[in-house]
């Protein structure tokens, strides 16, 4: 009986695992690699669901199912975030001409483009920056040691084409 629990409940935490990982791979456009990733999770799917029903008069397996598949849930997540796969748009508002940050980020490797603007309470600086997304949280660090009251909000682009990434300067130091 500890032996079926167990397996239920690592077989329902690599599926859902997976389910979440080919769901982020199928967004972000990696559609061979998201049709692999199914093949496995659903032959796990059939495998666990099948001990389930086998043994529906013991609850306790149907209860590690679906609390496994919460687990399953945070597990493909944490996963996702590791790989990190894709780009972000980072795009940051400082107070005046700050031209100097982003002549420092520039130094620093990332591709930057500024233009002065006008917000509410006077000019503003905007920077906007195309980056890997294993590289956003140092990005991140580094514009807040320029300025620790910048606006910073970051979003995915669906599309890109040249510029600085397809460049071979792309190398943060």
């Amino acid at each position: 009986m500890l032996l079926t629990i167990c397996t239920i409940f690592l077989l329902q935490i690599c599926y859902v695992s997976l389910i979440t990982i080919r769901m982020i791979l199928t967004v972000k456009g990696y559609r061979y690699v998201a049709a692999v990733v199914s093949c496995i999770d659903i032959m796990i799917y059939v495998i666990g669901l099948k001990l389930v029903l086998d043994n529906l008069d013991k609850p306790i397996n149907l209860l590690v199912y679906c609390l496994s598949y919460g687990i399953g849930i945070l597990i493909g997540i944490k996963i996702e975030e590791w790989l990190a796969l894709g780009f972000v748009t980072v795009q940051v508002t400082t107070n005046g001409n700050n031209a100097d940050m982003a002549a420092g980020l520039r130094q620093k490797g990332y591709g930057v483009t500024g233009w002065l603007a006008e917000g509410l309470e006077g000019e503003r600086f905007i920077l906007t920056i195309i980056i890997a997304r294993k590289l956003q949280s140092r990005l991140y660090q580094d514009i807040l040691l320029a300025d620790p009251q910048a606006f910073i909000v970051s979003y995915e682009p669906k599309y890109f084409r040249g510029g600085f990434l397809k460049s071979n300067r792309y190398r943060i130091s």
